[in-house]
């Protein structure tokens, strides 16, 4: 463990009044315990990392009672708080652990999670693809940390007397959203939480009481001096009542920017093929991506079969994959309509929480197409994005090279990391265009996976020729876009 590791652990250790000035920490763990509850079916086993003094611990064992759970922290007194605040249940281990190095707590977790204690990471991207190897298949991760623009007030009295602010720097959205680890898919939301404490001084000693006031790395210790003229402006502040940094009394705030993640690893291996639009080309690469990794094959919701051959047919046809290869389809509608209206129109209304991907039977991935574009229809309260997003795999974006695509394809991809869906490439379809390969590059920040020509026939050769084009699924799956 690190000296700094020994400080944090020390400080967490020794905050006694950790309980009574917690009441961010309170709100958070509650919070989080909301969004895991929303987010994730009935765990077996969670791993809960920071535990302090067992404020999420509780909310957990309440919302899966059932459930193993492993309680840790990296400060011995804490592991020994939470054990006290849960008690002894038969179903609760308490360990002390450093989050960073988790391999100790074992693997095979339905959920991990952790309340506040992000923040703390040296290397926060390490630590998340390592706890993400801890998770079983298709296991979530639930955390909260602090986000940037945490402590404005106090930063701002630091700028304005030209003192550098030990507080640690905190990431944006877009720095956490980043590192989620690959292939899975994860999402953050924020909020920003008022604190108001009695006045500045006790903001300082409650940071101290719960543990939280080291500072970061390379900051030195500020003088007497300068401490209390900080103080002081932070006061002052308050002199104009409904000022941005106090309240409605004029007493001084303390603003907390909290960010909630929550990540899921893919249930199987395999990728999801989209497109820009219907007709795009989505059937083709799904040919050449079956062929070419050797894949199993599903459409779930095929239709439009009254004017044309079923997809999975023409993958037969094509010569891409046995018919045992190919999973059958959820559902398969006459009419070439979204599967909302052509469902509605056949009289036979989808029941979306039936469709699940099919089994691993075997090793090989699993290509999923999707039908049309991400935000058709399915039910009236289910667009195709949401079975993405359910199904938790990788999207394959199928796009026109041509004209209008950069549109089209910028406007999806915004769309699927809104969701925080991973996107694994784009396959370019048609005539080349290195206008529009430079644009959705440059601006989606997406790797081409391949681009195929426009073909006047499409048979047998023609798919195994454009598959020989595509990566291998090893590096689909072990790189991000």
């Amino acid at each position: 463990m690190t000296a700094r590791k020994h400080q944090l652990a020390a400080r967490f250790g020794a905050a006694t009044e950790y309980d009574g000035a917690a009441r961010i920490q309170h709100l958070v763990a509650a919070r989080l315990a909301e969004h895991i509850a929303a987010g994730a079916p009935p765990p077996a086993r969670i791993l809960e990392l920071g535990c302090g003094t067992g404020f999420l611990s509780t909310h957990l064992r309440r919302l899966f009672p059932d459930a193993d759970l492993t309680v840790t922290d990296l400060a011995p007194e804490m592991v020994a708080r939470a054990r006290q605040r849960l008690g002894e249940d038969g179903k609760t281990r308490f360990l002390t652990l450093d989050a960073e190095d988790p391999a100790a707590a074992g693997s095979g977790y339905d959920l991990i999670c952790s309340s506040l204690s992000m923040q703390w990471f040296a290397d926060r991207a390490t630590t998340l693809a390592r706890l993400a190897a801890l998770l079983a298949t298709g296991g979530m991760m639930g955390f909260s940390t602090l986000c940037a623009g945490s402590f404005a007030e106090w930063r701002a009295v630091h700028q304005a007397a030209g003192v550098p602010c030990a507080t640690p720097a905190y990431p944006d959205t877009a720095t956490l959203q980043a590192d989620w680890p690959w292939p899975g898919q994860g999402r953050w939301q924020t909020e920003t939480l008022i604190d108001r404490p009695a006045s500045p001084l006790a903001f300082l000693r409650e940071l101290r009481q719960i543990g939280a006031s080291l500072p970061r790395d390379g900051a030195r210790p500020l003088g007497a001096g300068t401490m209390r003229r900080l103080l002081a402006a932070l006061d002052a502040q308050g002199a104009t009542q409904g000022s941005p940094r106090h309240d409605a009394q004029g007493a001084p705030v303390t603003t907390y920017r909290i960010g909630y993640g929550m990540f899921r690893a893919p249930p199987q291996k395999g990728v999801f093929v989209t497109g820009t639009d219907t007709g795009v080309g989505k059937t083709l690469v799904s040919a050449c991506l079956v062929r070419a990794w050797g894949a199993r094959y599903w459409k779930p919701l095929q239709t439009g079969i009254a004017e044309e051959a079923a997809d999975a047919d023409t993958l037969a046809a094509l010569g891409a994959c046995a018919p045992a290869a190919i999973h059958p389809a959820f559902a398969t509608l006459a009419a070439p309509l979204s599967p909302l209206d052509a469902a509605e129109l056949a009289g036979t209304p989808l029941d979306v929480s039936g469709i699940a991907l099919p089994p691993p039977a075997d090793p090989r991935p699993l290509v999923v197409e999707g039908a049309g574009g991400v935000m058709v229809p399915v039910t009236a309260d289910c667009m195709m994005i949401d079975l993405i997003a359910r199904f938790a795999l990788p999207v394959i974006l199928v796009a026109r090279s041509g004209l209008g695509t950069i549109n089209h394809t910028l406007l999806t991809l915004q769309a699927l990391r809104e969701r925080g869906i991973a996107v694994a490439g784009i396959v370019l379809n048609g005539p080349p265009s290195a206008a529009a390969r430079r644009a959705v590059t440059q601006f989606g920040h997406t790797r081409i996976l391949a681009e195929f020509p426009h073909l006047d026939r499409i048979g047998p050769d023609q798919v195994e020729t454009l598959a020989r084009t595509l990566p291998d699924f090893a590096t689909i799956w072990r790189t991000r876009d």
